[in-house]
């Protein structure tokens, strides 16, 4: 009972001034929203990472020409991938399927009057299967296809909208280059990538029919694996990398002329990019936290020296240093607590509407406010013992003069 009187004694104290209370507040407020929201956005980024992986694929491993740490196939004309490669690898113990492809950016597709860039892929019947990427409609490259060089191709959701709108592209023609193409099909809709890319924004064409009538080369910009077991990932990718070394005569010191990506290096590289901001905000919350813990800090030290002579005529009246001392700190408490409950509340509608109005990935859970609650209670502990044990310390005779 003591004790709760004690606390209804500093919490009445904070009314008395509340223009002093919500200062003391300011700075939990800000820090706990700003955490709230990081959170927020770090949680989303989480969810947005694993989607993506599994876009990528848990059985998959992607070999890719040209060295460096990138996830996407090189840019210019690197040389350093070839249909042996491709065959060489299928024979790697545990390997499911291994599947070449040629690939070039930002080619014009024509149809009609209404043109568009996309990047066109030239595939094996089995790169549907290795990607688990199926057509929507219609009918998937096939064998005859590559066999017969077939002017025939698959649109991804994108070129297919932006050429033929709502009218369905099955059984049209398009220009790929300088090349006339039947659609045959239209892929399902993949989203982005990993990199945040559209993976939608593709024409599929036959492997013999892009490298001979459309590319015109014989090298490859990947080869894509399906591993049989997901365990044997890292074994397989170490496999195919030395075999790799030994058939473009690599040694070391020398670099890489290629890449092998699993979906580990996927969420490694992506939480990689996210992650830089993500700490920098966290920081900020910190700072935030700490600079309101500061300014509580030095607004009780005030409130201390101006109380001085209730606090002589309390401790006159019985009250014991320990009373002072819980008196001060529930305040302290209840001030970071208050900042809590209110930051927490902006935190909250702040991540609704960035979730509603941007496309910045949100997801909102309890370990923010978890979190908060343990900061704020922090924060009110360490920078109320030094106010409280000042005002406790008072000799009440010198306090009542």
């Amino acid at each position: 009972m003591r004790l709760l009187r004690i606390a209804r004694e500093g919490l009445t104290a904070l009314g008395t001034s509340k223009l002093r209370t919500f200062f003391m507040m300011a700075g939990t407020i800000v820090g706990v929203a700003a955490l709230t929201v990081v959170m927020a956005i770090g949680a989303g980024t989480e969810r947005m990472v694993m989607k993506r992986v599994s876009v990528f694929g848990f059985r998959a491993i992607m070999v890719i020409a040209g060295g460096g740490s990138t996830l996407t196939p090189p840019q210019g004309d690197v040389v350093t991938l070839t249909l042996a490669d491709a065959e060489a690898i299928r024979e790697i113990a545990g390997i499911e399927i291994a599947t070449p492809t040629a690939m070039k950016r930002g080619v014009a597709v024509k149809a009609g009057a209404v043109q568009t860039q996309t990047t066109v892929f030239a595939v094996e019947p089995d790169w549907h299967e290795a990607w688990e990427w199926y057509a929507r409609s219609g009918e998937q490259t096939s064998a005859e296809d590559v066999t017969e060089m077939a002017r025939v191709c698959l649109l991804g959701a994108t070129p297919a909208h932006d050429l033929f709108g709502p009218v369905d592209a099955l059984g049209q023609y398009v220009q790929i280059g300088n090349v006339r193409f039947l659609v045959k099909g239209v892929l399902e809709s993949k989203g982005t990538s990993p990199m945040g890319t559209d993976m939608d924004n593709r024409a599929v064409i036959p492997l013999t029919t892009g490298m001979r009538r459309l590319f015109n080369q014989d090298h490859l910009a990947q080869i894509r694996i399906k591993v049989k077991d997901p365990n044997d990932l890292e074994a397989i990718g170490t496999k195919v990398r030395a075999l790799l070394h030994e058939r473009h005569h690599i040694t070391p010191p020398q670099e890489d002329d290629f890449q092998v990506r699993t979906a580990a290096d996927v969420a490694k590289l992506v939480r990689g990019i996210s992650g830089t901001l993500s700490t920098l905000l966290t920081a900020l919350a910190g700072l935030s936290l700490l600079v309101g813990g500061v300014v509580l800090m030095n607004i009780l030290l005030i409130s201390v020296s101006e109380r001085v002579p209730e606090i002589g005529l309390r401790r006159t009246l019985g009250g014991r240093e320990r009373d002072i001392f819980t008196q001060f700190l529930t305040e302290s408490l209840a001030v970071t607590l208050l900042g809590m409950l209110v930051g927490s509340a902006l935190g909250w509608g702040a991540s609704a509407a960035l979730s509603a109005f941007t496309e910045l990935p949100v997801t909102l859970s309890w370990r923010p406010f978890a979190l908060a609650v343990a900061s704020s209670l922090a924060v009110g502990l360490f920078f109320g013992i030094q106010p409280a044990r000042r005002a406790a310390r008072l000799r009440p005779v010198e306090a009542l003069r």
